[in-house]
């Protein structure tokens, strides 16, 4: 067997390791934890059965973990941290699209440059938040309301709420009170939310247009629209992240992999998930040193346990990232948006894998009903996109992609692979769309150029930039109509309507 072949050693082998295990001797009492009082030893096939299920069980837990962590480290970046965009309570609104700078600044991943972004983390713990949502007149807009474990559980304007706007009150679990007239009642199921407003901007030309319905969206504590005056400022004295600063923070790369874990110990007892979610999965995880309502401890974690959970964090990133066709409808080197990308942790359909890919590659990411999306990071031949080589996309004329409910929108933009951030580029351009006055080909069809270097003059409209190395593109759908969403509810038809990325000989 192979258990057997990979521990067939000498005699003296066997004498080294069994007095190398002793000189580290590990006791596990009834609960799983490392006891003081006790000493016992593996023999060397049970280390190894118990490190192979160990590393298994904390590739779950990481899975479980990445939503609230990825969460947790972009308030950080947002409102918590040492420089916040916007502390607690207030909005951070972008000045402009998502350039590769602004992208970086707000550690956001795989932004949307068809629009200018608000961020605000607001902590509802202990009264509700009103938000007051503006009319746009017509500009399409949205104001996404998501809690710390990622998932997008209300809309104060877009595509259903429409964008006519109005006051909503965002209520944290458990707060009993009244709330003031002509204000909606939002029930937020974590105690910390963000709200993430999107504004569209077809243009420079066109972002004072933005600007101004971006700043009419605004936020006040109950206390403060009620005239009792605002509530003493909180103290939020938590552990800062340490994460390679080229990569967007929700790719969960930790100097330190211990940190991870601490980190989303602390965020699941401040937000803990739904009832079913604690059920199902944290039993289990008290062999890891987790339980609900208390602080993670790796000097009480079996050493063996505590080995995997070191390795598994530096993996979890980057496996999630290349998981993502897993999760939706694929072919020609794209995949659709899986129905449940941005509700993947609510119960009753949760799926944590997707929860996880949604966190890590496309955090905050839309309801597929509100938008839905496209990714691309393999030529038809499922080869790797790179800007050493050059490309032709052609959309058809009958691509179910472009239908969207006016003032809707449709783009296609890229992104570097490693930092999930736009690229730069000498013409500044990040996205094409319905936004640009693209040419269409006799058919009807448009063919976008995905190269370094200009195609030339009479292709430059249609030419997006890719950066030098490995890149992946998305396509969104902000306000898909009915036709255009029944699409996506049929694995089979979605990848009928894949277009072709073709490497240019």
């Amino acid at each position: 067997m192979l258990i057997r072949k990979l521990f067939s050693v000498t005699p003296c082998a066997m004498a080294l390791a069994t007095f190398s295990l002793a000189l580290s001797p590990i006791a596990i009492g009834q609960s799983g934890h490392a006891r003081a009082d006790e000493t016992a030893q593996y023999s060397l096939e049970q280390a190894a059965a118990i490190s192979k299920w160990g590393h298994a069980l904390a590739l779950e837990a990481a899975t479980f973990a990445a939503p609230i962590v990825a969460m947790y480290n972009l308030r950080q970046t947002v409102a918590t941290g040492a420089n916040p965009k916007a502390k607690p309570g207030t909005l951070w609104r972008m000045p402009n699209i998502s350039t590769p700078q602004l992208a970086e600044e707000s550690g956001y991943v795989t932004p949307n440059v068809n629009v200018i972004y608000g961020f605000g983390f607001m902590d509802v713990s202990q009264e509700p938040v009103i938000l007051t949502a503006p009319d746009s007149h017509g500009r399409y807009y949205m104001i996404e309301i998501v809690d710390m474990w990622n998932n997008a559980f209300a809309y104060a304007a877009g595509k259903n709420a429409g964008y006519k706007g109005g006051k909503f009150a965002i209520v944290g679990p458990g707060w009993k009170g009244t709330l003031p007239d002509g204000v909606k009642r939002i029930d937020s199921p974590t105690a910390w939310v963000e709200l993430q407003p999107r504004v569209h901007v077809k243009d420079q030309a066109d972002l004072p247009g933005a600007q101004a319905v971006l700043s009419a969206i605004t936020v006040q504590s109950l206390s403060e629209y009620e005239g009792k005056g605002a509530p003493a400022p909180k103290a939020y004295d938590y552990l800062t992240p340490k994460l390679d600063p080229n990569v967007a923070s929700s790719r969960l790369t930790f100097e330190d992999p211990l940190q991870f874990w601490t980190i989303f110990v602390d965020a699941m007892n401040e937000n803990p998930p739904p009832k079913t979610m604690i059920e199902a999965k944290l039993p289990s995880y008290k062999y890891l040193g987790i339980e609900l309502g208390k602080a993670w401890d790796p000097a009480k974690v079996d050493p063996l346990f505590l080995a995997e959970m070191k390795k598994v964090v530096p993996e979890i990133g980057p496996m999630m990232a290349e998981m993502v066709y897993v999760i939706g409808p694929h072919a020609n080197g794209w995949m659709a948006t899986p129905y449940n990308l941005a509700a993947a942790t609510t119960p009753p359909h949760a799926d944590y894998l997707t929860a996880a890919i949604s966190a890590v590659v496309g955090l905050t990411a839309n309801t597929a009903e509100e938008a839905f999306y496209l990714w691309g990071q393999y030529d038809y031949k499922m080869q790797g996109l790179t800007g050493e080589k050059k490309y032709t996309l052609t959309l058809p004329a009958n691509f179910p992609y472009f239908q969207v409910v006016p003032p809707g929108f449709w783009s296609v933009t890229m992104y570097d692979l490693k930092s999930n951030y736009t690229v730069p580029n000498p013409i500044n351009r990040y996205t094409l769309g319905s936004d640009n006055d693209l040419k269409k080909n006799a058919d009807g069809s448009i063919t976008i150029y995905l190269q370094t270097e200009s195609p030339g003059k009479d292709k430059e409209s249609n030419w997006l930039p890719t950066p030098a190395g490995p890149f992946y593109m998305a396509m969104r759908n902000y306000a898909p109509t009915e036709a255009a969403f029944g699409v996506l509810k049929d694995p089979a038809k979605a990848a009928e309507f894949m277009p072709k990325v073709v490497p240019v000989q």
